[in-house]
């Protein structure tokens, strides 16, 4: 009896959930959908919630070091307690807003190199192991977002990696406590005098705001600072606007104000 209790405790014959989302695709500011079946095990138990969140990678910078961390972001409770007898199945319905600001993952149907998402679901006995699973999830992004990078990709940048760092961009409306940055490698034509550039999108549902950083490629007699440049897009007029052309004129207008010239 001992022994079975101490199984009991380690979730050896509890309940199981899985949770199976309708479409693991979508866009910030928008929504997942799906249910979690839940199954009791050879006992009975005592759930305190089910709850279902995101979950992203995080890279964190303390001191001199820094480290990488799963980070729940957003949770949504789908249950109060209630008591799961043996065997007893159950199929509970959600729908869950995905964050403004939530990081994106895919670009033009390729993953982005260096992003994770997954939706967590928590089923918490009481008194016992927690039971969870991960399913992964694409976040696509807006459609002002998408003018944006395709500019870029039509200035020559390509692709380099992306991350999601712990903290706030100065001066921007930021809700969660972390910001995504998608490197580029810059074309022939900026190579001289930039070494990267990294973009940041931070939505809201009135706007886009849209950090660029730059790194600048620094010489035998000077050294590599960053430049920034920051500006709101309306998401109304995002579609008229040419945005290859804005962006050529910012990253020249930045590179000659810092003596670089390309």
């Amino acid at each position: 009896m001992v022994f079975k209790k101490m199984l009991q405790a380690l979730g050896v014959g509890g309940p199981s959930v899985e949770t199976v989302l309708a479409n693991p695709h979508c866009r910030p500011g928008g929504f997942l959908e799906g249910q979690v079946h839940v199954v009791g095990g050879d006992h009975a138990v005592d759930v305190e919630y089910l709850a279902v969140g995101l979950v992203t990678r995080v890279e964190v910078e303390s001191g001199d070091s820094e480290y990488n961390t799963d980070q729940e972001f957003h949770r949504q409770r789908l249950t109060g307690s209630f008591r799961l007898e043996p065997g007893a199945k159950y199929d509970v319905p959600f729908r869950f807003d995905v964050p403004w600001e939530t990081p994106i993952t895919e670009v033009y149907g390729q993953h982005l190199h260096g992003m994770t998402m997954g939706l967590a679901t928590e089923l918490e006995v009481a008194r016992a192991v927690d039971k969870s699973d991960l399913d992964t999830v694409a976040v696509h992004p807006l459609p002002a977002q998408e003018r944006i990078l395709d500019a870029l990709l039509r200035l020559g940048f390509r692709f380099s990696r992306a991350d999601v760092e712990r903290g706030r961009v100065y001066g921007a409306q930021q809700s969660l406590p972390f910001y995504q940055e998608i490197e580029f490698y810059p074309p022939s034509a900026y190579a001289s005098g930039v070494n990267q550039l990294e973009l940041t999108f931070l939505p809201t549902p009135q706007k886009l705001q849209v950090i660029l950083e730059i790194d600048k490629r620094g010489g035998l007699f000077t050294e590599g600072h960053d430049a920034f440049g920051r500006f709101d897009v309306d998401y109304a007029s995002a579609e008229r606007t040419d945005w290859a052309a804005q962006l050529d004129n910012w990253l020249r207008q930045s590179a000659q104000r810092r003596g670089l010239f390309f």
